[in-house]
């Protein structure tokens, strides 16, 4: 059923989880993997076009070589991306986009777009509320409240 379904009907929408309650727990691996912040930058950075190791790299500041590595291995493991060896010399490997990888490229960049056109109003929401429950803040960490309280 679609949204406009539920909504003619006069039916609540269902929550994700009740949607694929059959696959709850591969589902939720997937958002995982395709959710965190390298997989959104790698997919989206491979969107135009193949790039080498190290040029993604380079591309994508502030990830390490571990996590880029890692990212790159779990996204090809689910199908997203290619790897692409060239015998030469010296080596040369490149990584892509697969077809499946390309069906996620428009949500990856529009909710990164999301981020940068909303992330001034987050950092005073989160500038407000860490001074309305008196959370020291060190700038050193980029911003994050030094005392881990749970609510």
């Amino acid at each position: 059923m679609s949204v406009r379904d539920f909504r003619e009907a006069g039916l609540p929408l269902p929550f994700p989880c009740e949607k694929w309650a059959h696959d709850a727990d591969f589902i939720r691996e997937i958002l995982d993997h395709v959710g965190d912040k390298w997989s959104v930058l790698v997919i989206g950075t491979l969107g135009t076009r193949s790039l080498r190791y190290t040029d993604l790299q380079q591309a994508i500041p502030g990830i390490s070589q571990r996590m880029l590595t890692l990212t790159l291995k779990q996204l090809r493991r689910d199908g997203l991306i290619t790897r692409t060896p060239f015998a030469e010399v010296p080596p040369r490997v490149e990584y892509a986009l697969t077809d499946l990888g390309s069906t996620l490229l428009s949500l990856v960049l529009q909710l990164s777009d999301w981020a940068a056109s909303h992330h001034d109003k987050i950092r005073r929401h989160r500038a407000d509320y860490d001074a309305s429950v008196g959370k020291a803040v060190a700038p050193a960490h980029g911003g994050r409240p030094l005392a881990s309280g749970v609510e």
